[in-house]
């Protein structure tokens, strides 16, 4: 439940950002906090996908599942930092 909350609101975002950054600026710009929301999206993607297939004979898909999120600890931290100055463009 946790994990699928978390990719509604990832993709949420996602939408958000798109659609706010194109509204406000009429393109999606330099910025890089595209490649870094983009990168989010896909280990979210990749943790909730992996997390499906654990079970006692895939043993992958927990090794899997683990690396992501730890991948995923830094792509927040930089998503986050990213995001700050996106923030501050919006901000008079």
């Amino acid at each position: 439940m946790i994990g699928g909350t978390m990719v509604f609101l990832v993709i949420l975002l996602l939408a958000i950002g798109l659609l706010g950054t194109i509204g406000y600026y009429g393109n999606l710009g330099n910025s890089l906090h595209l490649p870094a929301g983009l990168t989010l999206v896909t280990l979210v993607l990749v943790s909730a996908g992996s997390a499906t297939q654990i079970n006692p004979r895939q043993s992958w898909a927990r090794s899997l599942h683990i690396i992501t999120n730890i991948i995923l600890l830094f792509g927040l931290a930089t998503g986050s930092w990213t995001g700050w100055g996106v923030v501050q463009k919006y901000l008079p």
